[in-house]
């Protein structure tokens, strides 16, 4: 049978990115409380097309991907990415998985347990030229409630959920419930799936007693990433979900501690969690 997608293109033009995007993958994570969890990412695959090629072979991406069927992990996604650039006979390849990360919670007060689940992404860039890059992403709830509401208001301040993402490339492992961790304490305070009248009452008060701004949020992790010496880029964002106004209130901030030419690359190409 023919294969079209050999055949010769007389345009020229490289295609930057071509494959398959949201295909429901298992994958397993490193979880600090039981060592390894178990979850389904939604998986985007792509690869550069050399510009003398018609068309990629999509079918073997998923061959690649079938061949670390419930396997997949943040340790061998350099290897997945530089077996498909090899069997798609390309320069660059780019991976993103997109998935739900369990954790237990305690109530504060009452003490009553529940599961709180927060979106993770893996970003992984593979260049035949400059090497491999990872990218771990966070979107996390919080609550957060208005300094200036509170400063004017004879009683009581609007707050809202708010959502905030946090990407980071790191030269040392880190923990994603240590980025978690870093994103609530950075909030006015933290959500639980599962509160009763005592805790309802708690995390009121400690909102109230701890008002941030969208700058704060992003300014207060900013802070931490600088201070960790594993961290060599971060980019963090948040979006308020106003709940007094038709708009919402957004702040990032992006910082490089260490510069690469994979990296760069990596973040021409990235593609992070959609905005809200």
């Amino acid at each position: 049978m023919n294969d079209v997608q050999n055949y010769i293109d007389n345009r020229n033009i490289t295609v930057d990115q071509v494959g398959i995007w949201d295909i429901e993958y298992p994958i397993v994570v490193k979880d600090r409380a039981n060592e390894i969890q178990h979850t389904v990412a939604k998986t985007d695959i792509t690869v550069m097309l050399l510009p003398e090629f018609k068309g990629t072979h999509m079918s073997r991406m998923l061959e690649v991907l079938s061949s670390y069927s419930h396997e997949i992990t943040m340790d061998n996604i350099p290897e997945i990415l530089r077996k498909t650039r090899e069997h798609l006979n390309s320069p660059q390849a780019i991976i993103a998985l997109r998935f739900p990360y369990f954790i237990q919670k305690k109530a504060p007060v009452s003490g009553i347990t529940s599961m709180f689940s927060a979106n993770i992404l893996f970003s992984g860039f593979s260049d035949e030229t400059g090497g491999d890059s990872f990218i771990l992403g966070l979107r996390v709830p919080v609550t957060t409630l208005c300094p200036c509401s509170k400063e004017i208001s004879a009683f009581g301040a609007h707050n809202q959920r708010s959502f905030v993402t946090l990407y980071v490339q790191f030269k040392k492992f880190i923990w994603i419930e240590e980025l978690i961790s870093v994103i609530e304490e950075s909030a006015s305070c933290e959500i639980y799936p599962l509160l009763k009248r005592p805790d309802e009452k708690f995390v009121t008060e400690k909102a109230f007693s701890n008002p941030v701004f969208a700058e704060d949020v992003v300014r207060n992790i900013s802070e931490k990433m600088m201070a960790d010496k594993r961290i060599k880029w971060f980019m963090v964002e948040t979006l308020h979900l106003e709940s007094i106004h038709s708009h919402n209130a957004y702040a990032r901030i992006e910082r490089f501690k260490t510069k690469s030419t994979v990296l760069t690359e990596h973040l021409r190409m990235f593609k992070g969690f959609p905005r809200q």
